[in-house]
């Protein structure tokens, strides 16, 4: 086992002059599932091919364990990785292909053999070593590339989006699997991903980048419950944070008829976070518009758009500018009535209108 460390690690690719990733310092410490999550060309798959040895690093080091691999040969780095494709051989039968790496290393017939029995039976594929792929599902064929990786027994697993593949609820069970394995065989792992909630429900850390640079990285629940940023704020957490960017007057942020007292350096506006649950229906708040109720059974989620046209969007989403309301599913409102709301002091998160910076309280 190992640890991972990022120092100033950058990459350029050919071509263009803004990094791809910008200088990146990250420790992933001996034995730990670190994540790394953000949005499409954020440079998280470009981190993991930096670590493989796939890609050059352009300046800063990347070291496993005590050992500099900035310019070592992947082969060299004794690292097994999954990637998105799971890239097996059709000709070979299960046993054939997770023991394939290990033939191509000269590993005697029996212990290639132990390695791979052990590996099926961690995976649950000992009544599956015969077949080819072509005769697996597709949750079969991603945990034979999981045992691909395992018989290798190296110092780091490298996973790149290897869930990406499978419908809602084989990725549900799956990621369950993996987080339970990798930590039953304590290998440090590094995980990319562009969906927040995998990355929260697996990773012991979860570090976030944006345009090639590092947010924040810490546990799920500090990231959820104290983001550094509006961009964290945002992008953590489901459904997203509410982010509206709201005047400010005699230290006061104006949220409609709601008044929320302010740390003393937000300006004359500040953007105002505050997740679904942190809502409350009030009588004195300001007042939503509804345009849709997402009933969940167990949950309810009122989407709308606020009546008060000084209350501005920070963020928005897919489907436009939106506040999210968890709501008692019991009894929710129907869409195009108006409800009135407020915050719950404890909730709201203060972030600078023009920075994004968090202020703290």
């Amino acid at each position: 086992m190992a640890s991972v460390v990022f120092e100033n690690a950058s990459r350029i690719y050919p071509g263009t002059t803004k990094p791809a990733l910008d200088k990146l310092n990250l420790t992933v410490n001996d034995g730990e599932f670190l994540v790394l999550v953000g949005p499409s060309g954020c440079g998280k798959s470009t981190s993991l091919r930096m670590l493989a040895g796939l890609e050059e690093v352009d300046g800063g080091s990347i070291r496993i364990g005590d050992r500099d691999v900035t310019h070592v040969a992947p082969k060299d780095r004794d690292i097994a990785m999954v990637f998105q494709s799971y890239a097996l051989y059709p000709h070979m039968s299960v046993a054939e292909n997770m023991g394939f790496a290990l033939k191509i290393a000269g590993i005697e017939k029996a212990e290639r053999d132990r390695r791979v029995l052990e590996a099926a039976k961690l995976l649950d594929l000992e009544d599956y070593l015969d077949r080819k792929p072509k005769a697996l599902s597709v949750g079969q064929r991603q945990r034979v590339a999981m045992g691909r990786a395992i018989v290798r027994e190296p110092q780091v697993f490298l996973m790149d989006e290897p869930l990406s593949n499978l419908d809602a609820k084989l990725r549900v069970a799956t990621r369950t699997q993996i987080a339970a394995l990798q930590r039953r065989l304590g290998i440090t792992t590094v995980y990319v991903t562009h969906d927040q909630v995998e990355a929260m429900t697996m990773g012991d850390r979860v570090a976030v980048l944006k345009d090639g640079v590092l947010q924040q990285v810490d546990t799920p629940r500090n990231l959820y419950d104290n983001p550094v940023n509006a961009f964290v704020a945002g992008f953590i957490g489901s459904p997203a944070m509410n982010l509206l960017t709201v005047p400010v007057s005699s230290g006061q942020a104006l949220l409609g008829n709601l008044k929320v007292a302010v740390p003393a350096s937000s300006g004359s506006q500040v953007t105002v976070g505050v997740r679904p649950e942190g809502f409350t229906p009030s009588s004195s708040g300001f007042d939503v518009l509804v345009e849709l109720v997402e009933e969940l059974g167990s949950d309810a989620f009122v989407y709308g758009k606020p009546v008060d046209p000084s209350v501005k969007f920070a963020n928005v989403t897919d489907e436009g500018p939106q506040i999210i309301v968890r709501w008692d599913p019991k009894n929710p409102p129907k869409a195009g009535a108006t409800v009135t709301v407020e915050a719950i002091p404890s909730a709201i998160h203060f972030f600078d209108a023009v920075t994004g910076e968090r202020i703290n309280k």
